[in-house]
Order: C-alpha cells, then sequence, then structure tokens
C-alpha cells in the first residue's frame, strides 16, 4: 500500500492505494466520493471523467499512485461554494440533459472541460468532444442544449443529430 495525498475539490486529501488501485476506485472507496461514476473500467463510457491539474480524464484509466501530489475536480467540486449547482449542472437540469444521471457527472466534467478550452463552442464542437462519453437515456439533444445554454448561447437552435 502506498499513501497517496492529493487535492480534491480544493482540499488536501489523503488515503491508502494499492498498486493497481485506479484513480476512480480511490475517489470513491478510500475518499468516498461517490460522484464520479464507473460504468465500464475500460475508459469506453466516460462516465468517470474528472479534472486532474486541469485536464479531464478518464479516471478509470489513471492509477491512483499516479495522482500524488495532484490536483484533482470531481463532480463534487462543480457545485457554487453555497452549495447550489453550478452554471453547468444546473443548465443540465433546465434543459433536460438527464434522465437516469448515472452518465451526468462525467457529461458535466467533460463539458467544463470543453467550455475551458472553448468557451463559445458550436453544436458541431459539443457533440465531437462529446463523443467519448456514453449515455443510453437523452439521446444526447438536451444534453447539447445544456451545453450550449452553459456556454450562454442559445440553445434553443441545437437540433437532433441525423
Amino acid at each position: 500500500m502506498t499513501k497517496v495525498t492529493l487535492t480534491v475539490n480544493g482540499r488536501s486529501m489523503s488515503g491508502q492505494a494499492e498498486g493497481r488501485t485506479l484513480l476512480s476506485s480511490f475517489l470513491r472507496e478510500e475518499l468516498g466520493l461517490t460522484g464520479t461514476h464507473v460504468g465500464c473500467d475500460t475508459s469506453q463510457c466516460g462516465a468517470c471523467v474528472v479534472h486532474m491539474d486541469g485536464q479531464a480524464v478518464k479516471s478509470c484509466t489513471v492509477l491512483a499512485q499516479d495522482v500524488d501530489g495532484a490536483s484533482v475536480t470531481t463532480i463534487e467540486g462543480m457545485a457554487n461554494a453555497d452549495g447550489s449547482l453550478g452554471t453547468i449542472q444546473q443548465a443540465f437540469q433546465d434543459h433536460h440533459g438527464l434522465q437516469c444521471g448515472f452518465c451526468t457527472p462525467g457529461m458535466v466534467m467533460a463539458s467544463a472541460a470543453l467550455l475551458a478550452e472553448n468557451p463559445k463552442p458550436t453544436e458541431a464542437e459539443v457533440r465531437h468532444y462529446l463523443e467519448g462519453n456514453i449515455c443510453r437515456c437523452t439521446g444526447y439533444h438536451n444534453i447539447v442544449k445544456a451545453v450550449m445554454a452553459a456556454s450562454g448561447q442559445d440553445a434553443g437552435g441545437a437540433v437532433a443529430a441525423e
């Protein structure tokens, strides 16, 4: 076991991890942050996306011991300081960008990374950026609308992909 210390959502946190422990498991099981979901353990679904040192990563592909000293933001860190929903989270709620909610943490985290890189993406850019995240409920249309709204653009113009 190795001691892993990192900054998670602005707070210093530590825990023990075996060499094979994935960051997704470490966050959920060792640190008790269960908002990061694990859907596949093969980096196919994107439900486990977190930000590590400012970059979106699929936490099921990163070993916990490799994040020692890093800064990680999880879905729990996306809320406003008063606990209310952050801009992207609120847009997902307002535009019905979720149904079962399983993919939502990864979608929100990926969307935040996109908007950090490209504050005013086109609808095509949103769709392309989110290709690594699977949603089996919504058909993506309302997710795209939510991201467009979170960017301050007209969400009503988003059209269903053919």
